[in-house]
This record gives structure tokens, sequence and C-alpha cells, in this order.
């Protein structure tokens, strides 16, 4: 798929997800815009249904099955937000999802996942063992196996966040997304390098969980031994021959790496100034801003704000 056919992908999923998916907020910060020196925006993503822009990826791909696999149900992996939101996209379609997800996984987000009807399997492991298990389990029961980022349809889901930003604010001079597989990075890409061509994607990642960073600077997919990181919903290996790979090399602009107590500061100045409990991975986008804030000073830029927290002693522990 070009970049012109996936926009117009994008362009199609805009308008047919509604209105399940939520047209989230862009608000303007004056604190963190006297701070960095920026016109800041920021995309309230942890407003979206589940909390995460994730819904958007699932509702386009489970909207675009056959009949046969609607009916039949899909597979999914994960420990959180692409588990909610595949399980949530399935609830509002009829379809039956099944998530698996590593019997280590947080309580809170289990409980979560079962609670919007899906069928939930626990792996003994990581989450690669459980993603390694529900792809075996979808290709022995010929079903569609829902990558949270490795699939065009996800990815043009996720690209709606860029037609909103440009409808929202057409003038925009950078965004600054957290990346992980790259599928929301992509999606916001394409949609911008058409409607809005000005706006420099910054792509950022915790130093220490940075594979996709690795991959671009090597030129191929590339193992890297990730460590711990605040920013779990962006940690994790990227596929062999990934799609969002060769788009991340078309769309990203510029990098951020930043670290654990770059993260730290900035989920606790979203906490002070907006009054919002995030994810690790939205604060990697504003640390990812704070780093760069003078290359960008007196200009207009997007924080996408990925995802809520809901493990309230994580929160807390991380702002400490």
């Amino acid at each position: 798929m070009t970049l012109d056919s996936l926009f117009d992908a994008i362009a199609a999923a805009h308008q047919a997800i509604r209105p399940q998916a939520r047209v989230t907020p862009l608000e303007h910060s004056p604190a963190l815009s006297a701070l960095t020196g920026c016109e800041v925006y920021l995309k309230c993503e942890h407003l979206q249904r589940t909390g995460s822009f994730k819904f958007r990826g699932a509702s386009n791909k489970l909207r675009l099955l056959d009949p046969a696999a609607r009916r039949d149900g899909v597979i999914a992996a994960s420990t959180g937000n692409h588990g909610q939101a595949v399980a949530l996209a399935g609830g509002l379609l009829q379809v039956p999802v099944t998530v698996y997800a590593p019997a280590s996984a947080a309580a809170v987000k289990l409980d979560a996942i079962r609670a919007l009807g899906a069928e939930l399997k626990l792996v003994d492991g990581d989450a690669l063992a459980a993603e390694l298990s529900a792809g075996a389990a979808a290709r022995r029961a010929g079903l569609p196996f829902v990558s949270p980022y490795n699939d065009l349809e996800v990815v043009a889901g996720q690209g709606t966040v860029g037609m909103e930003l440009a409808e929202q604010c057409p003038e925009l001079d950078a965004v600054f997304v957290s990346v992980g597989g790259g599928g929301l990075i992509s999606g916001i890409g394409t949609a911008l390098r058409r409607l809005a061509p000005g706006a420099e994607m910054v792509g950022c990642w915790p130093s220490a969980a940075a594979t996709m960073h690795a991959s671009l600077q090597a030129g191929r997919i590339v193992e890297v031994d990730e460590g711990d990181t605040l920013s779990d919903g962006t940690a994790g290996g990227v596929e062999p021959g990934a799609v969002t790979f060769e788009l991340c090399q078309a769309l990203i602009r510029h990098c951020a790496l930043v670290s654990e107590a770059e993260i730290r500061t900035a989920l606790r100045l979203l906490a002070q100034s907006e009054r919002w409990m995030l994810e690790g991975a939205a604060g990697v986008a504003l640390a990812g801003l704070l780093q760069q804030a003078p290359r960008y000073h007196g200009k207009k830029v997007a924080v996408v704000l990925c995802g809520r927290n809901i493990v309230l002693d994580k929160f807390v522990k991380a702002v400490s």
C-alpha cells in the first residue's frame, strides 16, 4: 500500500468509525506554552473510549471484517489498552473477541478487558509469550489476529487522529508522538503529509526501550534488549516485516530519546498543570517536546497524549 492509498483508507475510516470513536479535544495549554516557549496543544486521546487511541484502530479493523469473520470472532494479545479496545469494538459490532494476556499482568487491566465482554486467556510468561500463543491459536482456528500495529487497517484507524489534528489546528509546525510498534505515528504522519505538510513528525521513545528507533538507525528491523520503563505501552520488539517500519522511515522527521527521569518529570507536569493522571507513554511524548522545545520556539506544536493511567499505585510511584 502506498502513502496515497493509505491516506484514502484513513479518510474512509475517519467517516466510518463514527459515532463509535470520539473526536477528542485539542486543548491549548497555557502552562506548558509558558514553560517551553512554544504554543502547546494537547491531543486528548486519553479521553477516547477505553482511554486510548487503540480503540480507533480496533474499530476500523473489525468493521472491515467479512460476515464469516464477524460471526466466528477474532483473537488479540494485550496486557491493557489494545485488549480493551478490541473487546469494546467487538461488543459494539457483535464480534466475539478472545484476548491472550500474561497471567502476571495488572489485575485491574485484566478485569477491564473481561468487563468489556472479551474471553480472556492467561498465559505463563511475558507479553511476547502471550502474543505467540495468540498468534498460534488464531492460525489453528483460522481466525483473524488483530495486531496492535502490524496491520494497515489498524494503522488507518489510528490515522484518524491526524485527520482531527488537521481539522482542529491545520497550521501545526510539529506533532510529538510516543512510538512503540509505530502504528500511531504512521497513521498520523500519513494524514498530515496530505493535509498539513508543514507539520513535522517527531518520534519519541524511552531510551530504555527504543526498538523501532534502533531499527530506523540500522536501516532494518533489529532485536534490542529493552529495559524496564514507565512507558510499558510502547515497550516491546518490532515484528520482522512490520508494515510500520517503512512508514516510520518515510514519515518521522526528528527523533527524541528520553530518560526515565524525563518521563517522570513530564507525568508530574501533566498532573500539576492539567490535572490529568496519564500513563507513561503520554509522558514520553511530552518529555520529547521538553527536550526539543528550543527547535520549535514560538511555533505551534501538538503532543498526543495517548492514554490514561488506570493503575493508581503505579502512577503514584512514577511521580513520587
